[in-house]
This record gives C-alpha cells, structure tokens and sequence, in this order.
C-alpha cells in the first residue's frame, strides 16, 4: 500500500500508521538519504526473519543494518571504540554512510547469530528519521536496490509498490530516491578502513 509522506516534515497521523504496522511485526519500504530500504522494528525477530527473506537470505546471513536516531542510541547496539572513530562520525552522522562498529551483546540477540560487528545508520533524512523516533527504537534496514544489477525502478516509490508494494504493509512515498548506496566505513578495528565508495565523501573525513 503506497503512503505519500512529507519528506522533511512528514504528517504524524500518517506517520502513525506506518509505526503501527512495524509494531505489529510488519515491513515498510522507506526512502532514505541514499537509496529507499525495507525496514522493520528491531525488537521483532518475526519481521527481520521476514526482512532477511526479501533480500533472499537467512538473518544471520543478510547484510542488515540498524538505522538509528543519533548518536546516543546506537551506544546500545554498538561499541565505538576510540575517541577518533567517535569524531569521524560526529563529522559525518546524520548523514550517507554504515560504520562497521564493533557490537554489543544485543545484536546476537537480534540476528540470531555470533556478529562481532554491526553496521550503524544515521541517514539525514526526515522520514526514517521520524519513524525510529516514534517507534523507540531503531530500524532494522536494507536497500531494496541491489548493488550488483542497476533496477531504475528502486528509485521510484510508485513503480516499487507496482513490482514489490505487495511483499510489505507499506511502501512510503517520499519523493525520488537514488541508486548510489551509502559509503561503507569500517570503524570495528580502530583504524578507519573505507570498504565501500558511495553517497558519503571521505575527503577530510578520515
């Protein structure tokens, strides 16, 4: 079902209804500052089986992220592991880039596995932004575009509900989206190692 949302003051009533679904277990489709994303709550281990499947892989094995409010929430999830790793995403959070941090004990818990690490979002984007904030707690997420094939309809909201609005309980309509991913920095290991070149600069970042 597609839901159009105001991508930098998205309705609350509207909102609302998204958060009802993610809470009852359900998967939305979401823009982000990158690409649009299936995303669910992170204290429903139903719904990331079910995310992880529409990506084709088990929990354990898919490549999920949690898209966080700030900072201070993702301290739950994830350890930073010096004081230069935690300037660099001062520097860049909210903003188009995963960190690669090392994890806590509750991300074993969520994906019923043995991750030593865990990718961390913070997009600059009103709406996912808005949804974890409602939701209380962070979003388990990851892109409807596939890396390796370029699908122009992963760009747009109507035409990802005609091919894919029947897997999930809402694909949210927040304008245009892109095909160019986050930009992948691995902060678990002290120094930073840029494992993926996207949407976020490094230049003056590192």
């Amino acid at each position: 079902m597609l839901l159009t949302l105001h991508p930098t003051h998205p309705e609350p009533r509207k909102l609302r209804l998204v958060v009802e679904a993610l809470r009852e277990g359900g998967v939305a489709i979401c823009p982000t500052d990158t690409v649009y994303a299936y995303v669910c709550s992170s204290k429903s281990a139903r719904a990331i089986e079910n995310l992880a499947r529409l990506k084709g892989a088990r929990p354990g094995k898919a490549e999920l992220s949690l898209i966080c409010a700030d900072l201070s929430q993702l301290s739950h999830y994830a350890k930073v592991v010096d004081t230069t790793a935690f300037r660099i995403m001062k520097r860049a959070l909210p903003g188009p880039y995963t960190f690669i941090l090392e994890a806590t004990s509750e991300i074993p818990k969520l994906f019923k596995n043995n991750r030593r690490t865990v990718g961390i979002r913070v997009p600059d984007h009103a709406i996912p932004q808005a949804l974890v904030r409602e939701l209380g707690c962070p979003l388990v997420a990851t892109s409807v575009h596939d890396p390796d094939k370029v699908v122009d309809y992963t760009t747009d909201p109507e035409r990802i509900e005609e091919h894919i609005g029947h897997l999930v309980d809402w694909v949210i309509d927040g304008g245009a989206g892109g095909l160019e991913p986050s930009t992948v920095i691995d902060l678990s290991q002290g120094a930073p190692q840029v494992l993926r070149t996207g949407k976020g600069g490094t230049e003056g970042l590192l």
